[in-house]
């Protein structure tokens, strides 16, 4: 039975694409029975149909290691975050959230600061030792300087790999660098791999020359909720966990116990206290949520 990796899905219809070519498949009833969707990401086995029309039918779905509900793909290896220190300024908060989502769903993390040219008062690599620190690789990229490139391209490799980020920071523009698409405007990639610009709706697999894929999708940058308990969230932070066992409380928050290894970390400027601000700030709100 051959074997390939779903790209996309529209209207029924998946598409697989394999050591012979990229194949229109429909999947088989047991999936729907079982209450089993296919998604872009997963590995399947197929039988083809029509050799020469690329036609056949999804027989089997491999097990996966990761799904995301939002963008609906299976088997991402990693997320990279895009921020932008100018136009628009970093969003902090909503990094941190999507750092925590990655954390959570254990998938490595990657931070992108992109618009490096921007930043006349160097304050990117502030930015670069603070997320370093919270031991988590950090890229600094500019499209128009061709800076970062290489490095992005070789974390990319042989990965499945979703960019998010607040809207703006060139999510889409990296896309095309990484493509050596750069003299092409963005509007024209979007429709030369069959997406709408800031309108995408079904997650895609766009290959990459180097191995590997990437998923560009809006959708996933747009963070609403933190499904979790205020009590797991200290173990989404890296940087907390060298200290967590030194602290005299087994429960303790972090915020108000004595004798904690997570604050006397904080007072030797081991952990940032921008970071440590926004753990507060979302630990109360996980204990607020929890009361209703």
């Amino acid at each position: 039975m051959p074997s390939g990796i779903i790209t996309k899905g529209i209207g029924g219809f998946y598409y697989v694409e394999s050591d012979e070519g990229v194949f229109e498949c429909k999947a088989r009833g047991i999936f729907r029975k079982d209450g089993i969707i296919p998604l872009p990401g997963d590995k399947v086995g197929f039988t083809i149909i029509d050799k020469d029309k690329k036609v056949g039918n999804i027989d089997r779905i491999m097990p996966r290691f990761s799904q995301l509900i939002r963008p609906s793909v299976a088997n991402v290896d990693q997320v990279i975050i895009v921020i932008s220190v100018k136009s628009p300024s970093a969003d902090f908060m909503l990094l941190d959230k999507l750092l925590i989502t990655a954390e959570r769903k254990e998938l490595a993390a990657v931070v992108c600061i992109n618009k490096i040219d921007l930043d006349v008062d160097n304050e990117h690599k502030n930015i670069m030792d603070i997320y370093a620190s919270a031991k988590y690789k950090v890229i600094a990229t500019s499209l128009k300087k061709g800076i970062g490139l290489d490095s992005l391209r070789e974390v990319l490799q042989g990965k499945i790999s979703v960019l998010a980020g607040q809207s703006g920071v060139g999510k889409s523009t990296i896309i095309n660098g990484i493509m050596n698409a750069g003299m092409m405007k963005t509007g024209e990639l979007s429709a030369k791999i069959d997406r709408g610009k800031h309108t995408t709706r079904h997650a895609e697999l766009i290959k990459l020359q180097e191995g590997g894929y990437i998923v560009d999708t809006p959708g996933f940058s747009n963070f609403d909720e933190l499904e979790m308990q205020a009590e797991e969230l200290q173990y989404c932070y890296p940087e907390f966990r060298d200290y967590i066992n030194l602290c005299r409380f087994t429960h303790c928050s972090h915020i108000s116990e004595p004798d904690c290894g997570v604050k006397e970390a904080l007072s030797k400027g081991h952990i940032n206290t921008g970071r440590y601000s926004r753990y507060i700030q979302l630990y109360n709100y996980l204990k607020q949520k929890k009361k209703y």
